[in-house]
Parts: structure tokens; C-alpha cells; sequence
């Protein structure tokens, strides 16, 4: 039985080697960057606090198209996607635009509700673009609909057969001792302190790896989000499926000629939620149709996956669907928190920060576990004989 078990670990040992020298600078690299993104959301508003916020004024706001409409009169923009408002009258309207003829998606603009004049870019934000396109698709061609999301899913489930691994392979005989498992013996050197720098640290965040492992598997491969969700929401029936985004339209009706705007929909809206939204994300259709879809975050949500959502026909105002965070079973709202529990801020800015770090140490198991191997293939090579002995018959 123990020879078994010493042949089974010799073969896990190989797995986990293998597994980790294979991975070993991608994960680093998928870490590296998914720790510089933690506290984007922070760092960005403390850069562009001086052009979040404007003067209130006792004139209303600008309607979203007339704003749309002096903008592009004053300065020529591309075509607007997206525009980001707010129950706040002393907050400025964001303004997102679309891919031009070269795929390139100009920066956004933070514009005053009240006049349109332009406060300026956010800064940071094609840093952080760049960032995430590395973090999700390694920068390949295609991002989304590449090969890198593939890549990155892959990497995410060697990392699980390593944490796995890597905790069998590290079990003590003493298992129920808090100090084997989360104590590093930093006495040691060399080979001894690399080993323990290795176990007792991955142990300190085998957790979070695997959390993040889980939640970013979700972005990488559709059979495991179909997976999850249908481990997690509740059965739909074909009264309960949301209307999609842009449904056919009814036979002799022609689509509208001129381009279509926010007004209807934004008007729509504000009818339906009243004053209990903070902010509202107006997304025009990326397809043809004029269904807009709009979310919306409440005075007291924080976080990315407390909003509701809403399709309503830009040329009719009439709402095609309405998806409220507060209807959700609770599978369903962890669904809708696969962002949050991600990046660790379902526990708030300490959460976020211990993801941070665990990711930051993502380095430290590339090294230490290079350095094992190599001194592993050391000790396990032959001595070589004197050399006086290499001659036979002297």
C-alpha cells in the first residue's frame, strides 16, 4: 500500500512539474495583469475627478440625442455607442463611442449635461484597455472571438490541476497542525526554502486561485458557462426567457431610415424607475434593430453585478423587457456576480485587495517551482566516476 501510494505521488510530482513549466509565465503574466486591473475602478476615478463633476444649474439636462447632436456639431466625434447618466446633477455624462473603419474605438468623453462642451478624455483608460485585452486574450488577433480566450481558459484549468496536485503532493502526516500547513520555515536555505516558500505560501492562497480559476473559466469556454448556468438559474419557461435584444420585427413594418437615438428610450425609462437610480448605461444595438438596452445601478449598489436591466424600442418607447436584480433567485444573482467574486470585490476593498496580492505572488510559484525542478534533475543525476577510472585497465 505505501509503495502505491509513493509510486502514485512520483506520477502526480510529474504532473504537477510538467503542468507548472508548461504554464509557469503565462500564469504569471494572466496574474500580473489581472493584480494592475484590482483597483482600476479607484485609480481611474481619482485621475478624472477633475472632469467627473460639473456646476449645477437650475436649467434642466440636456436630452441624451441633443447632447449627442451638439457634440458631433462641435466637434465632429464618430459615431456614439453608449452613453453613461445620472440622477446626480452635478455628475457629467460620459460619452462612449464605436469601432471606426480601422477597428480602432476612439476614447470616450466626459461631457457637461447642460451645454455639451467636452471636459476632457479619461485618463488611463486605453492603459487599462490594453491590460485587459492581455489579461483575457494575450493581445491575439480577434480578442473575444480569437484564440486567446481559448488560451486563457486552458491556463486556468492547469492551474487547478496544480492546486490540486500541489495540495495532495504537500499533505503532512501531521494534517490537523496549523503551523505545518501555514508556517514557511524561513531558516532554511536553498532547496529547503524554496519548497517551503512554495507549499506553505500556495496554501495561503490555494483558495483564491481557485476561486479565481472557477469565475474566469466562465469568459474562456461557452460549455462551461451553459454549465453554470444551468447548475445555478432557475428553469425558464418561454414566458419567463427575456425578449432578445432585437426581436423581428413585425411583417410590412420597415426599419426606421434615420438612425436611431436615446430620446424614446431614455424617456421610457425615467418613467419606469423614477428617481431610484444612481446612474443608467444607454447602449445603442451593435447589430441593426432598435431595441437599446439600458442598465442601471440603485443609489445603494456598489457593485458591478447589482443592476438592473432593460430593453426598450427606441422608436416606439415601448419596453421589451425588464430584468430586475432584486427578482433573482440567489443562483442567479451569483451568476450576475461572476465579475465581482472574480477580481474578490463581492468583500468589499479588503477582498479586492487580497486578490491583488495572491495574484502578485503568481511570480514567486514560477520561480520557486523552476528552481525545484532544476534541483531535483540535479540530485537525480549519476555521479560521474574520477577521472582516473575512465580508462579501463590502468
Amino acid at each position: 500500500m505505501r509503495e502505491s501510494w509513493r509510486a502514485f505521488k512520483s506520477i502526480l510530482l510529474q504532473v504537477h512539474s510538467i503542468a507548472g513549466l508548461v504554464l509557469a509565465l503565462l500564469l504569471a503574466l494572466i496574474a500580473l495583469t489581472g493584480a494592475i486591473m484590482s483597483f482600476e475602478d479607484e485609480v481611474v476615478d481619482h485621475l478624472d475627478a477633475g472632469i467627473m463633476q460639473v456646476a449645477p444649474r437650475p436649467a434642466p439636462a440636456l436630452m441624451p440625442d441633443e447632447l449627442v447632436a451638439r457634440l458631433k456639431a462641435a466637434h465632429g466625434v464618430g459615431k456614439v455607442s453608449a452613453v453613461m447618466l445620472s440622477s446626480d446633477p452635478s455628475a457629467a455624462v460620459r460619452v462612449r463611442f464605436g469601432r471606426d473603419e480601422q477597428g480602432g474605438r476612439p476614447a470616450s468623453l466626459y461631457v457637461d449635461p447642460y451645454d455639451a462642451r467636452v471636459l476632457g478624455s479619461p485618463r488611463g483608460e486605453e492603459f487599462f484597455t490594453t491590460v485587459r485585452r492581455l489579461h483575457r486574450w494575450l493581445l491575439i488577433p480577434g480578442d473575444a472571438k480569437g484564440w486567446g480566450r481559448q488560451i486563457t481558459g486552458v491556463a486556468a484549468l492547469g492551474l487547478i490541476v496544480m492546486l490540486v496536485s500541489g495540495l495532495v503532493l504537500r499533505w503532512p502526516r501531521r494534517a490537523g497542525s496549523v503551523k505545518m500547513w501555514l508556517k514557511p520555515n524561513l531558516s532554511l536555505s536553498g532547496r529547503g526554502l524554496h519548497r517551503s516558500l512554495h507549499a506553505v505560501i500556495g496554501t495561503w492562497v490555494l483558495p483564491i486561485y481557485l476561486v479565481m480559476t472557477l469565475t474566469g473559466l466562465w469568459y474562456s469556454f461557452d460549455w462551461y458557462k451553459d454549465g453554470v448556468v444551468w447548475l445555478l438559474s432557475r428553469p425558464q419557461g418561454p414566458a419567463a426567457k427575456m425578449m432578445p435584444a432585437n426581436p423581428p420585427r413585425a411583417a410590412g413594418r420597415p426599419e426606421p431610415a434615420q438612425p436611431i437615438g436615446f430620446d424614446q428610450a431614455w424617456t421610457t425609462f425615467q418613467r419606469e424607475e423614477g428617481g431610484r437610480f444612481a446612474r443608467a448605461l444607454l447602449t445603442l444595438p451593435a447589430s441593426p434593430g432598435t431595441v437599446i438596452r439600458i442598465r442601471s445601478w440603485g443609489k445603494d449598489m456598489t457593485l458591478e453585478a447589482t443592476r438592473d436591466e432593460f430593453r426598450i424600442d427606441a422608436v416606439t418607447g415601448q419596453l421589451a423587457s425588464a430584468e430586475r436584480y432584486s427578482d433573482k433567485t440567489f443562483g442567479e444573482k451569483v451568476i450576475a456576480a461572476i465579475y465581482d467574486i472574480h477580481r474578490g470585490a463581492v468583500l468589499g476593498w479588503p477582498g479586492k485587495l487580497a486578490f491583488m496580492i495572491a495574484a502578485a505572488l503568481m511570480p514567486l510559484f514560477a520561480v520557486t517551482g523552476i528552481l525545484l525542478y532544476l534541483s531535483r534533475r540535479k540530485l537525480r543525476r549519476p555521479a560521474q566516476p574520477p577521472l582516473g577510472r575512465l580508462v579501463p585497465g590502468e
